[in-house]
């Protein structure tokens, strides 16, 4: 499923239309986007939780040479998904 799909499907399942269905989730990801820049989580009961995770700086290895390259530490998404959706696709 894609952005356009999804959006379809939330227009259909909440009876809105497709424009105020886009609006929905474009507010939805960028609370999302606003809360992990600041270092938050956000969490959706039943659904999962989003947080930021910090990679440490590391060195790794051109393939192409086989140099050693510095990596520089970086911060990274992640989910967690939630007890409710793991039983749903089980």
């Amino acid at each position: 499923m894609n952005k356009t799909e999804l959006i379809e499907h939330i227009a259909k399942q909440a009876d809105l239309s497709k424009a105020a269905a886009q609006r929905a989730l474009e507010a939805m990801i960028g609370g999302i986007k606003t809360t992990l820049k600041k270092n938050g989580t956000v969490s959706v009961l039943g659904f999962g939780s989003f947080s930021v995770t910090k990679r440490a700086a590391r060195t790794g290895r051109n393939p192409r040479t086989g140099d050693a390259i510095k990596i520089k530490s970086s911060k990274t998404p992640k989910f967690k998904p939630g007890k409710a959706l793991k039983d749903a696709i089980k």
